[in-house]
This record gives structure tokens, sequence and C-alpha cells, in this order.
């Protein structure tokens, strides 16, 4: 596969470096660019149809984020998945959360039931993407119901690297409806005013989804082992 099978000719517009930057960053999201695969410039400008100048500065601001780094000899490659990096992300994402969970707590703000029973739906299912984007959407409604609108624009970057890792490894993890138990309980204490509770009990839930996370990459399970590793996942 080329470095940009997937990806779509862009049109020219003023905000064209912003939008190959999407692009790329989607397509390392998704899988589509593999960790470790190597990124020529005029390959990714060649599949988008657009210069090479706008592509350089995507790739810039790509490495700068943490999405690319140098390749062996030169140019530049996905940067590879790893364990101890996924720890710390998702203790950053737990950060986040908690303080989010607190502020909307003391709004007693009521998650929309339709949210949770979307992902408990998505958990019983082989879509990983349906998946993602369901817990994507618990998340933003949570640092929506914060009120503090600085909390998710701080966690904008760390969920394209989020999808990243969920999308590379979510396929190999069993009982994940458990994901949803804990999500319900963080939504139930937080409707009830119970800001340490759900502060407590959303930073659990980041840090057993980091440790899943990172023990599936160290060690991917066998097809036999899927069920019976922890889902606690995203």
């Amino acid at each position: 596969m080329t470095a940009s099978a997937h990806l779509v000719q862009l049109e020219a517009t003023p905000d064209l470096v912003e939008r190959v930057y999407r692009s790329l960053g989607d397509a390392i999201s998704n899988g589509s660019l593999a960790p470790g695969q190597r990124i020529t410039q005029e390959d990714i400008a060649q599949r988008l149809a657009v210069s090479r100048q706008p592509v350089l500065q995507a790739l810039r601001l790509l490495k700068r984020d943490g999405f690319l780094q140098d390749a062996p000899g030169r140019g530049l490659q996905v940067t590879p998945l790893d364990a101890q990096w996924i720890r710390n992300l998702y203790q950053v994402r737990g950060a986040l959360d908690a303080l989010a969970a607190r502020l909307a707590a003391q709004r007693r703000f009521r998650l929309d039931p339709a949210l949770l029973a979307t992902g408990r739906q998505a958990s019983r299912g082989t879509d990983v993407g349906a998946m993602i984007d369901a817990d994507l959407a618990f998340h933003a409604a949570l640092y929506g119901a914060a009120g503090n609108p600085l909390i998710e624009e701080s966690a904008q970057l760390h969920w394209r690297h989020l999808k990243r890792v969920m999308g590379a490894v979510l396929q190999h993890l069993g009982q994940r409806e458990q994901v949803w138990d804990e999500h319900e309980a963080i939504a139930r204490a937080i409707a009830a005013g119970r800001g340490d509770q759900a502060a407590r009990l959303i930073e659990e839930h980041s840090r057993h989804a980091g440790e899943a996370l990172a023990t599936v990459l160290q060690a991917p399970p066998t097809p036999g082992d899927l069920l019976e590793t922890d889902a606690s996942a995203t």
C-alpha cells in the first residue's frame, strides 16, 4: 500500500495547509497510514492533488504534534505506538476528564441517555469505528457539560492520538460492554452532584483503559484470548 492510498484529492482553498493536516491526521488516526510507515512529500502532494508547499507545512505540524517522526536515513514516518506513551496519554486524559466531571457534577448535569444506549449497542457489535465514535460522543458531551470550553479545546489533540490507539487495538479487546457500565456509573454520579465520586470513577476508568491498551500493544492476544482481555479501553 502506498503512503496515501486512502487519501482523497483536495481543492485549493486558503485553508489548504489545515485541510492537508486534517486529511493526513485522519489517515493516521484510522490506520490508513500505519505506524512506522514512511511518508514522502512528493507522494502526498500527488495523491492529494496539491502543491508541495502546503504538504511540507502540514508535515511539519504533524511532526510537531507527535504524529510523525524522523525516519531512519532520511524523511518522515508515522510515529510507532509505544506502550508507555499510551499510559502517559491516558494519564493526561484522566486529569482532564476528572476536572470536567467535577464541573459537570456541580451543575448536576444529566447526560443524554441516548448516548449511553448508542454506546452499549456499538459495544455489542464488531464495528470498531462505531465504538470509537460512541466513546467520542460520550466524552464530548461530558466536556460540554463542564461549561468550560478550554477543557474541550485542550482535549482535541489528545483525541486524535486516542482515536489512533483505539483503532489499532480495540478489535483485540473482549467484554467491551464493561466500558459502558463504567460510563453509566460516571453519568449517575454527575447527575447526583457527587463530584468527588465522578472524578474518582473517571480517573479509574481512564487508568484502566490506558493499561488495557498498552497491554494489548505489548503482547497482542491470540484469537482464543480475545474474550478474556480487559475491555476498559475507551
